[in-house]
């Protein structure tokens, strides 16, 4: 029988959606309030569709009593993310967990976070060759009863936990009694060793359309399994680290809004220095050409337009390279392929706009005398300098990814903004140069 006054000391639940809406604006003690107030199924739903970031906020913010059956919850792989999250917390939070748990936690702590091993889950459904299709499907009833990752595949095992082959659940489901597991499982299978780098197991997931993808060591032994809602987790990271790098920055460690401005600060300024250390170098190649600008200031007229020019063509390159590269469809040994079709890509695009500025020059002359009698050869100055400059741009662009590559560095490093600086530099050269050959005499 209810006491009186209970109803009304009842927390009032709140929607699973109210919720999500609510979470990035509300502080760590209302996230741990609204959890609570959750029906329990769909307390469990948002715990487990959670990052491992709101996981370890929303574990830490319940009382002792509660964190236990909460972290029974989480599957193995998941744990593991959440205690990186929180090292200082670690012997804590791993006291909760039962005996088993925590070996396969412990064990997946072993690994990197980058590696297969490190993404994946050690409960799966195991089943043996020799079983019959009602055994099978017995011990799948009983296996279900755990917090298993997937149904979907069953994974055929052999003396010394080696993979044999996988059964998928409709196979098991339509097979006639009679059958054996060894009958109905397929034996063309696609596997990764448990060191294998996260993004090439991503692309495995995207060229076989897979749901899961089992993990073996060195002996061809079974160790788990990596789902694709993990993959999907890896993607998402890989993409925003490489965004972040290609806009001149550090990869942020965690979102945008709970990253402390003090690291924001670090992050953004050590490449800020390097660019900015970079572009004093288009000062002094200014100054080097201080009695060329004297003599001839209308050349300082087309300075914004050459060296604009040259870094829009050469981010384009090093994008399209970088991309590339992320998907596989561009190699090491590729780069020779590359810089042909760039060399090709930047006469083209080079004689485009040299051919457009030397008719902006000698169109505009027509209109309003501007340029002075020698505004055909000013044309000819600035049209070759677009086309050298957009060379130049293009095959620095494209060959810079290959070139930090080679040396051990991520190629989204070889940034838009990177790369725009040092073509900078080299258009002042070129433009100048071009300006001494072609209007020596003349307004110079």
């Amino acid at each position: 029988m209810a006491m009186p006054g209970a109803e009304s000391e009842r927390p009032e639940e709140i929607s699973l959606d109210d919720l999500r809406d609510a979470w990035p604006l509300l502080s760590e003690e209302d996230r741990s309030e609204g959890f609570r107030m959750l029906p329990r199924a769909a307390a469990e739903e948002f715990l487990l569709g959670s990052s491992s970031r709101d996981q370890a906020s929303l574990i830490l913010g319940l009382p002792d009593g509660e964190r236990q059956k909460w972290m029974r919850l989480i599957p193995p792989d998941d744990i593991a993310d959440l205690l990186q999250e929180l090292p200082e917390r670690r012997d804590e939070l791993m006291s909760v967990l039962d005996a088993q748990t925590k070996k396969e936690v412990t064990a997946l702590m072993a690994y990197a976070e980058d590696e297969a091993g490190g993404l994946m889950n050690p409960r799966y459904v195991r089943l043996r060759p020799d079983m019959s299709m009602d055994e099978a499907i017995s011990y799948l009833r009983k296996q279900a009863r755990q917090h298993l990752e997937t149904v979907y595949y069953l994974y055929v095992l052999g003396e010394g936990q080696r993979l044999l082959g996988v059964v998928s659940l409709r196979e098991l489901l339509k097979a006639q009694a009679d059958k054996k597991v060894r009958d109905v499982m397929r034996t063309d299978l696609v596997s990764v060793p448990e060191d294998r780098d996260q993004e090439e197991v991503g692309r495995l997931f995207a060229l076989h359309d897979l749901v899961a993808i089992p993990v073996l060591d060195a002996e061809g032994r079974m160790k788990g399994i990596v789902t694709v809602d993990d993959i999907v987790d890896v993607v998402h990271e890989e993409a925003t680290e490489d965004i972040q790098k290609f806009g001149g920055m550090a990869a942020l460690e965690a979102p945008y809004l709970t990253t402390r401005f003090t690291s924001m600060i670090k992050k953004r300024a050590g490449w800020l220095l390097v660019l900015f250390f970079g572009e004093m170098l288009t000062a002094t190649a200014m100054a080097h050409y201080e009695h060329q600008i004297a003599s001839a200031v209308v050349l300082t007229l087309f300075i914004p337009l050459i060296i604009s020019s040259g870094g829009n063509t050469g981010s384009q390159a090093s994008t399209l390279v970088v991309r590339a590269m992320a998907l596989d469809e561009v190699l090491l040994r590729d780069w020779w392929r590359v810089m042909r079709r760039e060399l090709a890509s930047g006469v083209v695009l080079g004689g485009i706009l040299g051919s457009l500025g030397f008719l902006r020059i000698v169109g505009w002359q027509w209109v309003t005398p501007a340029y002075g009698p020698h505004y055909v050869r000013l044309g000819l100055t600035v049209g070759l300098s677009l086309l050298g400059v957009v060379l130049f741009g293009t095959v620095v662009g494209s060959l810079l990814p290959f070139l930090f590559k080679r040396i051990g560095f991520d190629p989204a490093s070889a940034s838009a903004p990177f790369v725009a600086t040092l073509v900078d530099v080299t258009g002042l050269v070129i433009y100048f140069s071009a300006a001494g050959l072609l209007l020596s005499g003349a307004l110079l």
